[in-house]
């Protein structure tokens, strides 16, 4: 008798054209996971009747739905429909800067890329973006190397290099390219999609399938330690379960192979300003789906969404009252993190920036060691963000080298 092993266990999804309805059997993608936990639920109800018997009478069961989570390590291109579907828009590309005049010089320990004419923000680029020089006959040193924008006004970036290497200062250089690498998404203020997917369960060795409906992303929870590699998590709201003795998806898209995301491989800005302090991050998003049982179903007929609410939670070694200050003063910053999947120049990245947030502690610790800080935040709606301005206008934005 052969049991089912976690190894031979494969996890697709696809795209529902129609909430709860499975997704055509062509076209899935296999995905990978440290642990998918998808599970058919039941409401059960127990009789309350008072009988001379002196036990329970009846059990039934109510309403189907499907919950679980699916977890994994951080890794640029594998998330991106989910990350999508949690922030609710998909994920753009911003178009290509030709044909600049730029010139290079040094600024401090960062660099400043000056334009001869036009507007780096009419064009797009945001604090926080990680960009390169794509094309132009600039010194080796300043093509196709990540580097992310501190701050940005219509003539010039200011920029860190993300592997730390030097660029060249020279210009101005005509005929340049200025790329905002992979694509991006964020929470819209209009326009919201809401994707739903089916996802499957297929168990190789046993050739058992079990295909899980209308599934929506409620919540994500992304670890950035200062050891180990980057995690996520999803949160997984669902309509029903389907079963079958082989695989529902045919030939689907093989999984992704790009790198995993490191922290120790990264950057994390403060209202522009890059920090070496900083233990750790978590950025957690909840969708706030619910769903409501009506009579004559044994399955929901709805997911309802929710507000796209982001908190997490930074650590930082105590070195000043900037962090307690920040939290006693209630003031607002901004918080840009980028992590990469190696050390080179052009290497894959996530990154996350959060325009406007606001601590809600600020608590020290003790013991025989360098004293920590814990920050809990919450990010807010950024109303002063938008076309032709330095962030966005929203709470999260995440850029993905390979989406």
């Amino acid at each position: 008798m052969a049991f089912a092993t976690g190894v031979a266990k494969q996890l697709l999804y696809k795209a529902e054209s129609t909430w709860g309805t499975l997704a055509g059997a062509s076209g899935a993608q296999r995905l990978r996971r440290v642990t998918s936990t998808l599970s058919l639920k039941k409401q059960t109800y127990e009789s309350n009747e008072i009988v001379d018997h002196y036990q329970v009478a009846d059990f039934r069961h109510g309403v189907r739905s499907v919950e679980g989570s699916i977890s994994g390590e951080l890794s640029p291109g594998t998330w991106e429909d989910f990350l999508s579907a949690a922030v609710r828009k998909a994920f753009a590309a911003v178009s290509a800067i030709t044909g600049l005049s730029l010139t290079f010089a040094t600024s401090g320990t960062n660099y400043t890329i000056v334009r001869g004419s036009g507007s780096f923000l009419t064009d797009g680029v945001k604090a926080g973006d990680v960009v390169r020089i794509t094309a132009g006959s600039v010194n080796a040193a300043n093509l196709n190397k990540n580097a992310i924008v501190l701050s940005a006004v219509a003539l010039t970036l200011t920029v860190y290099v993300m592997n730390g290497l030097a660029m060249t200062a020279e210009g101005p250089i005509a005929s340049c390219t200025l790329t905002v690498v992979g694509k991006k998404a964020y929470t819209p203020t209009t326009s919201h999609t809401d994707p739903s997917f089916t996802i499957e369960h297929y168990h190789s060795d046993i050739t058992k399938s079990l295909q899980f409906s209308g599934c929506k992303i409620n919540s994500v929870a992304i670890s950035l330690p200062p050891t180990g590699i980057s995690t996520i998590e999803f949160g997984i709201m669902g309509k029903d379960v389907t079963t079958d003795t082989s695989a529902y998806f045919t030939s689907p898209t093989a999984a992704t192979t790009t790198g995993v995301v490191a922290a120790v491989n990264g950057v994390v800005t403060l209202n522009g300003a890059k920090v070496a302090t900083i233990t750790g991050l978590t950025i957690n998003i909840a969708g706030g789906m619910s769903a409501v049982p009506v009579v004559g179903s044994n399955s929901y007929s709805d997911i309802a969404e929710g507000r796209v609410r982001v908190t997490g939670q930074l650590t930082a070694l105590f070195e000043d009252l900037t962090y307690f200050d920040l939290f006693d003063d209630e003031t607002e910053f901004a918080i840009a993190a980028a992590f990469t999947t190696a050390s080179t120049a052009a290497a894959d990245f996530v990154s996350f920036v959060l325009p406007r947030v606001k601590l809600g502690s600020a608590d020290i610790d003790d013991g025989e060691k360098n004293l920590s800080q814990t920050l809990s935040f919450t990010a807010l709606y950024n109303s002063a963000g938008g076309a032709g301005t330095s962030s966005e206008q929203s709470t999260l934005v995440i850029q993905d080298s390979q989406a």
